[in-house]
């Protein structure tokens, strides 16, 4: 159960940003495996003052007006191979939506089932309802 945030500079089109959306979510769906309505997605649109975002020393330029940021909070227990994919499959699939490689910038946190609760104020995963990915 990946939860996402997406960040980007506002002035896109509702399309545009639905377009991202989708491919982060097919993303994780075709490496992540994960269920097609395991989808948690939040857009934030921010003025261009408002992500700085540069190249940690690497020697490419973002074009600031077009940077993407995606954080992905996920469950513990991936490889580091696997996380690779992502990556490059994030990038292949936001190419094909207008973001260009050198604007998309990824972060990936890990937790644990018990840093989750999807309603009513329970842990749905240490409480049973849910299964745990990877068990």
């Amino acid at each position: 159960m990946p939860l996402v945030r997406i960040d980007l500079i506002r002035g896109r089109s509702p399309d545009n940003i639905r377009a991202i959306a989708d491919a982060v979510q097919h993303s994780l769906i075709d490496v992540l495996k994960i269920p097609e309505r395991d989808r948690f997605q939040i857009v934030t649109q921010h003025d261009p003052d408002e992500i700085i975002a540069l190249d940690a020393g690497l020697g490419f330029e973002r074009t600031p007006a077009d940077t993407v940021i995606v954080h992905i909070f996920t469950q513990r227990g991936r490889s580091t191979a696997d996380k690779q994919r992502v990556y490059k499959t994030l990038a292949e699939r936001l190419a094909a939506a207008g973001v260009d490689g050198k604007d998309l910038f990824v972060s990936y946190f890990e937790n644990g089932p018990e840093d989750w609760s999807f309603a009513d104020g329970r842990a749905q995963y240490v409480e049973g309802d849910l299964p745990v990915p990877g068990r």
